[in-house]
């Protein structure tokens, strides 16, 4: 309350007492109060206390007794932002001494005081507390917002750092904690960065892992993790850590492109015995376009024309020439133009590999051909495994239903693995048992799967995805593979793949000696096509195939390949199951042959319905291909 100029100054009633238990003093407005002081106000003073308030959407704070809070602004533009509150005091009129407003200040103190003490018990609550980001605290007419700071969100001048292998079930437990504290963590895999093992071993005196670090000092393993974490000397080691600067002794962080380049785990490169007369032939052949069957073969040569050539430059008789020439085609330097025979001296047309007008658009072919002595293929098959599997442990999310493609795209994992497939390119993949070539196929299609999302993106439409699974490919062997390719010409014996009239490969295709001949329906739940609908993202090893097959079928149908609803007398099955039917049989045989992959429940309901003789009505799930 304010008053005019000349306005008469209101009083209570002789004796009455305001809410503050002070008789009503008379109020003189003034711009600029005097200070609050053990020495009180002058008693025909007023003190206005301007408070800014809430916007008015929000809970406006309750007044305190004792102060007449202004209800309503006068119109001004500074008076719609804030409300004017005026603590009076008040004396006899002939009172001279000082006014003793000691009770306002410890009035403002204890309010202030009781804030902070409900703000530090509530912060206290919490502070063993990691499940939340934030929380709320709410007091009358105020909403106070405490922001938690997690250890991970601490500006560490150190490092944790963590020797770990690929399929590692402690270096996952250890990973694990990292993540669920939102700590960050540099993992030095060894399967990845295969030199390492010399440091892990020099520094712990072993290869055993995982083997933790804070900056150079050795933390221990798994076993002393969990004993520090339940002691509580953990967090005080890792508060010591914020703040002391890693020092250069301590293990060094991976760099892209630049660690362990060398060593690609394979063992040392072998320089072709080949490669000499490889490039002498590519610069002395004729190689031009001709004529053949009524077509135009580009960058050919014919097989007289070679023979003549290495006779000239061996100065050796023609029976050696021509060995000579199917030792190169069998190690898939050179090939038939049309793939249909095999090196022979005469008016046959072959061209170099990297001339094939397909090869070029293959994925893992760069401009030229791997000359170095083709590594076996179970050892890249083998590398390929230890790699990805690295990809998925820090990439993916714990049930590998969603991977981080994009941190994926720029890691040094996957760029060692666009290196390592180069190597396909004239592998000899006849040399695979049968549980091998299963295994090394299934890992080759998903990691390819992986590689096709980042480099062309995922498939929208019904086009993207023919595009997507038939025009992605790698060399192998010196042939180009698509993902139909391996799915349909390979792991399923060249059979059509679902809605097409044609098979993958023709009756004179030599891939078809690469086929497995007896085709495996469990197969179809280690395949991922990178879809919310398809069997998660997974990695064989050639020993234990048949087995983890089984265990991926177990786990496609628990996580809702298939439903019994036994009212309705209703069986719920995957649509890759309708698709892929002729690998798995007649619908009645598939019922009985799901039963051996189902937990408890869903078994003795689906034994329930094939043993009562009733009708049972199948119905195929919705694919999701997001």
């Amino acid at each position: 309350m304010r008053l005019e100029e000349g306005e008469s100054v209101p009083k209570l009633p002789s004796g009455e007492e305001n809410p503050m238990g002070q008789p009503e003093p008379p109020i003189v407005d003034g711009e600029n109060p005097p200070e609050i002081g053990e020495e009180g106000l002058p008693p025909t003073s007023v003190y206005v206390v301007e408070l800014l308030r809430p916007p008015a959407h929000l809970p406006q704070p309750e007044a305190p007794r004792g102060l007449l809070t202004r209800s309503k602004s006068d119109g001004t533009e500074e008076d719609e932002k804030k409300q004017s509150v005026q603590i009076s005091r008040s004396v006899s009129a002939s009172a001279t001494a000082a006014v003793d407003v000691l009770s306002i200040g410890k009035y403002i103190r204890e309010r202030g005081n009781s804030f902070s003490a409900a703000v530090v018990r509530r912060i206290s609550s919490l502070k063993d507390s990691s499940a939340a980001d934030f929380t709320e605290i709410h007091l009358p007419g105020t909403k106070v917002v405490v922001h938690l700071k997690r250890a991970g969100d601490v500006d560490f001048k150190g490092r944790i750092s963590f020797f770990s292998r690929s399929g590692c079930r402690d270096c996952g437990a250890v990973r694990s904690f990292f993540r669920d504290r939102g700590l960050k963590y540099t993992e030095i895999n060894i399967d990845v960065y295969p030199s390492r093992e010399k440091e892990l071993i020099e520094r712990t005196g072993s290869a055993s892992v995982p083997q933790i670090f804070f900056n150079e000092r050795l933390f221990g393993g798994l076993v002393a993790l969990n004993s520090l974490r339940n002691s509580g000397e953990f967090d005080r080691r890792l508060w010591e850590l914020a703040g002391k600067k890693c020092p250069e002794t301590a293990p060094r962080a991976p760099l892209y492109g630049f660690d362990d380049d060398d060593d690609d785990g394979l063992g040392k490169e072998r320089t072709d015995v080949m490669v000499g007369m490889v490039r002498f032939l590519r610069q002395r052949l004729p190689i031009q376009d001709r004529l053949m069957k009524m077509k135009i073969v580009k960058n050919c040569f014919s097989g007289r024309e070679m023979i003549e050539t290495i006779i000239q430059h061996l100065d050796c008789g023609r029976k050696k020439a021509v060995e000579i020439g199917k030792e190169l085609a069998r190690k898939h330097f050179i090939h038939h133009v049309f793939r249909e025979n095999d090196f022979e001296d005469g008016n046959h047309y072959f061209r170099f590999l990297e001339h094939d007008p397909t090869i070029p658009k293959c994925y893992n072919f760069r401009d030229y051909t791997d000359d170095d002595e083709p590594r076996p293929a179970y050892l890249i098959g083998q590398r390929l495994t230890k790699i990805m599997s690295a990809i998925l442990e820090a990439y993916a999310s714990n049930d590998r239903r969603h991977l981080d493609y994009t941190c994926i795209a720029s890691s040094e994992e996957f760029r060692r693995y666009v290196n390592l497939v180069q190597y396909l390119q004239r592998v000899d993949v006849f040399a695979l048992s049968m549980d091998e070539k299963t295994a090394f196929f299934l890992n080759l299609y998903n990691a390819m799967v992986v590689h096709a999302v980042i480099r062309v993106g995922h498939p929208v439409g019904a086009i993207d995805r023919r595009v997507f699974f038939n025009d992605f490919q790698y060399v192998i062997g010196g042939y180009a593979y698509s993902l139909s390719a391996i799915k349909n010409g390979i792991l399923r014996n060249n059979r059509r793949q679902p809605y097409s009239l044609t098979k993958p490969f023709s009756a004179g295709d030599k891939r078809l000696e690469v086929a497995i001949q007896n085709v495996n329906p469990l197969i179809h739940f280690g395949i991922c096509d990178g879809t919310q609908s398809s069997p998660t993202i997974r990695f064989f090893s050639a020993k234990g195939i048949e087995a983890e097959l089984r265990y991926a079928a177990r786990e496609f149908f628990h996580d809702g390949g298939v439903e019994v609803d036994l009212e309705k007398r209703t069986v719920h099955l995957a649509r890759i199951i309708k698709w892929y039917s002729i690998d798995f049989g007649q619908e009645k045989e598939i019922l009985k042959w799901i039963l051996n992959y189902l937990d408890a429940t869903k078994a003795g309901l689906l034994t329930h319905l094939l043993n009562d003789g009733g009708p049972i009505n199948i119905v195929y799930q919705h694919y999701n291909w997001a």
